[in-house]
């Protein structure tokens, strides 16, 4: 029944930290990041060893976890790097991760080894598609195994009732789908000698396809009857917010949104929508049926390539890919987050360009919207400005209402 099942953990990506912040205030319950090395998002802005010890305490002291990735396809010449990471994040003490997160036996060993403390979470990358892998990894000392996104509900609720109690499911519910195998691909190698397994995925999967024939080179035939191509591996993003009863009675015990490379508004704004989802069904599911379309209106706010439920119901079809272009929606610009108050103005790093008079919108944690117009702007002299036309530049914001940290600014495209 699911009036048994423990409230699922929201597990939140961080490209860097300003962005773990950020899922901390908006209702996460805990968030993976990836240091410089040995995660599969090399090009992400990632997380100093510093950055790192600092994100990690700021979790810790709202109460939030956080699980380090540590999941590449590892080579011989990785393996003494990879012992000497892992000692130096043993030497965080106390704002040691939460967990790691692997995907290769030896560096599994590794980690046993040199983090004794730490929880050992097993990769969607190893391919975790039945319950024997799951108790195979349990026995080894594995706490939590991710899920491959091939399988089913069915096959969740099936592995569920075949795993020891304690052991626990995590589950993609929310963000981009990868063309490969658990994410094992390798287009981008092939193309551009950038590994995806060894985090460096150059996302050839969204790039137009044609074929040629033998005899006539250089003729591009498209795939579809289109003048432009077909952009043939390029899948929607997969959204479960509307099946969260779904997920729940599976046994899904943590529900892991994609996209390590988003920006802090993607986050909040999934991150916000997800927590309340989730709480509202735990506190009445009448409430969570009405507010569906709710859910759904503020999730398609975040940038995304339209949405698709992946193989939770069906072996997704050509209902489920994206054929015309490779794009995402957006729906709103990212303009800044609120950092702190001086003499009556809010600072923040611009993000994207805005001018006063304009009417953007401030989202909170709590889950407010307030509709408010800017009424001014100061550089970091205290200089007027009508616009602030330079990213990353600090400046000094009115917008006629009370601000407090962690607000974000957006703008209605």
């Amino acid at each position: 029944m699911i009036e048994d099942r423990k409230k699922p953990e929201l597990l939140i990506p961080a490209a860097n930290l300003e962005v773990l912040k950020t899922a901390v205030m908006y209702g996460a319950d805990a968030v993976y990041i990836g240091g410089d090395m040995y995660g599969l998002r090399a090009k992400a802005k990632n997380f100093s060893m510093e950055e790192m010890q600092e994100g990690i305490a700021f979790a810790h002291v709202h109460g939030r976890k956080v699980y380090v990735t540590a999941n590449i396809t590892a080579h011989n010449r990785d393996l003494s790097g990879i012992r000497k990471y892992f000692q130096e994040l043993r030497a965080f003490g106390e704002n040691r991760p939460d967990a790691v997160i692997i995907s290769d036996p030896g560096v599994f060993m590794i980690a046993k080894e040199e983090l004794p403390e730490c929880e050992l979470h097993i990769s969607t990358q190893a391919n975790n598609t039945n319950y024997e892998t799951y108790c195979f990894w349990h026995k080894l000392g594995a706490t939590r195994v991710v899920s491959a996104r091939e399988l089913s509900l069915q096959e969740l609720s099936e592995l569920h009732a075949n795993i020891p109690p304690e052991m626990e499911i995590e589950t993609f519910v929310h963000g981009a789908m990868c063309i490969a195998y658990s994410g094992r691909c390798l287009l981008s190698n092939y193309f551009t000698g950038r590994d995806a397994n060894l985090g460096a995925c150059t996302h050839s999967c969204r790039w137009r396809y044609h074929i040629v024939e033998e005899t006539r080179p250089g003729e591009y035939l498209p795939i579809e009857e289109n003048e432009r191509g077909t952009y043939i591996f390029n899948s929607k993003d997969l959204c479960m917010i509307e099946y969260i009863p779904e997920l729940v009675k599976a046994g899904i015990d943590s529900f892991k949104i994609e996209g390590r490379m988003k920006t802090a508004l993607y986050v909040a704004t999934v991150t916000r929508t997800y927590r309340k989802a989730i709480d509202e069904f735990f506190t009445d599911s009448e409430l969570y049926r009405e507010h569906k379309s709710l859910y759904m209106e503020e999730i398609r706010k975040g940038v995304n390539r339209q949405f698709t439920t992946g193989f939770f119901f069906h072996k997704p079809t050509h209902e489920d890919q994206i054929y015309e272009h490779n794009t995402y929606e957006k729906a709103y610009t990212y303009l800044g987050t609120i950092q702190e108050e001086k003499n009556g103005f809010y600072m923040l790093e611009q993000k994207n360009k805005f001018s006063i008079g304009e009417e953007i919108e401030i989202i909170k944690p709590n889950g407010d919207t307030i509709e408010a117009t800017v009424k001014k702007i100061l550089d970091e002299q205290g200089e007027d400005m009508e616009s602030c036309p330079h990213p990353k530049q600090t400046i000094y914001v009115d917008l006629g209402t009370k601000l407090d940290s962690f607000d974000i600014l957006r703008r209605k495209e």
